[in-house]
């Protein structure tokens, strides 16, 4: 666990908020962010783990219809495709998707939406979510409620928060791209397709925020949820990593758990999530996760175990890390190699 100082917090917070005074951030989000929801969130996990999903594997007619409820959640929401694109979808071809090791997978679809920036359009923040999970196996649907059914679904309510501020007139300074992935699986195809054709110039593109299982418990966190581990903030730019710190600690008060973000640890979750593809172009990156649990890729990784208090706090975590990045004065500044 990070360790941080009161008196070294409290410096910081000081100098957001003599930021906030000179107009950078305006609005606070608590607003906002109220609208991320249990309630909706369940809804929305209960449709897109169902068994009619048939576990979304990477280009498959349950993946296709997954997607298309996604689609419609953001019409629904009056939240549009990107500027320059055609449509909510970034096709992949099954020749990518094979090229490094041929698993014979179908044709398949990245799925984006986007707020336009007021101030700096051509400035992109980017927040994904891979949707695919593993299909079948053995007659037997992998549903992946966690893994990762709980990122897909907060991106939908982050997007519906976005639209709500703007809305009412405080829509994000610049741009952002809800970016659900496909192919993460099978070797974060998809946001490495993304980052290899991206729609707005890598070099426009300030942070990924990249949420990938937040809907349960580990192990070493058996006596609470209140906890989620923070991944790759500090690894490319101090200013993301402060940037995590004082959004959680002004609005949210979870447990940051840094032990993943240990370049040693054995885990490499750094490296393991679509946010590396991001990173792995000079992109500050974060990278939400709640570890992994007994139902990690198992047949057994279905809604009812997901713990909906926990998904709505990270989900909302997730946000007010947006806002700031979206609304603050200067992009994240990239200090490390």
């Amino acid at each position: 666990m990070k360790k941080i100082t009161l008196l070294s917090l409290l410096v910081v917070l000081s100098i957001s908020c003599t930021t906030q005074k000179r107009g950078v951030t305006v609005v606070e989000p608590t607003k906002y962010m109220n609208t991320i929801t249990a309630s909706d969130l369940k809804t929305h996990l209960y449709i897109v783990a169902a068994d009619s999903m048939e576990g979304r594997e990477t280009g498959s007619a349950g993946q296709k219809k997954a997607g298309a409820y996604l689609i419609n959640q953001y019409q629904k929401n009056n939240v549009p495709f990107p500027k320059g694109a055609t449509s909510y979808y970034q096709k992949i071809p099954a020749s990518y998707l094979n090229a490094k090791r041929n698993e014979n997978l179908s044709d398949s679809e990245n799925i984006w939406a986007y707020i336009e920036g007021s101030e700096k359009p051509n400035e992109v923040l980017v927040i994904s979510a891979h949707y695919d999970h593993v299909g079948i196996k053995d007659g037997e649907i992998y549903n992946g409620a966690d893994d990762d059914g709980s990122g897909t679904v907060a991106l939908l309510e982050i997007a519906q928060a976005f639209e709500k501020a703007k809305k009412e007139g405080h829509g994000p300074k610049r741009s952002i791209l809800f970016l659900h992935v496909t192919g993460e699986e099978h070797g974060l195809h998809g946001s490495r397709f993304y980052s290899e054709n991206p729609l707005f110039p890598i070099a426009n593109t300030i942070t990924d925020i990249n949420i990938d299982m937040i809907g349960r418990r580990d192990e070493a966190h058996a006596n609470t949820n209140n906890y989620v581990y923070l991944i790759g903030a500090d690894r490319l730019s101090t200013d993301l990593d402060n940037i995590c710190t004082i959004a959680n600690a002004k609005y949210i008060k979870m447990d940051l758990d840094y032990k993943f973000n240990d370049p040693k640890d054995p885990n490499h979750f750094y490296e393991r999530s679509d946010h590396y593809n991001f990173a792995k172009h000079g992109i500050p990156a974060v990278f939400l996760f709640n570890g992994v649990h007994a139902d990690y890729h198992q047949k057994t990784d279905e809604v009812d175990k997901i713990e909906f208090d926990a998904l709505a706090k990270r989900a909302q975590l997730a946000f007010v890390i947006a806002w700031e990045l979206a609304n603050r004065e200067n992009r994240p500044v990239v200090d490390k190699k």
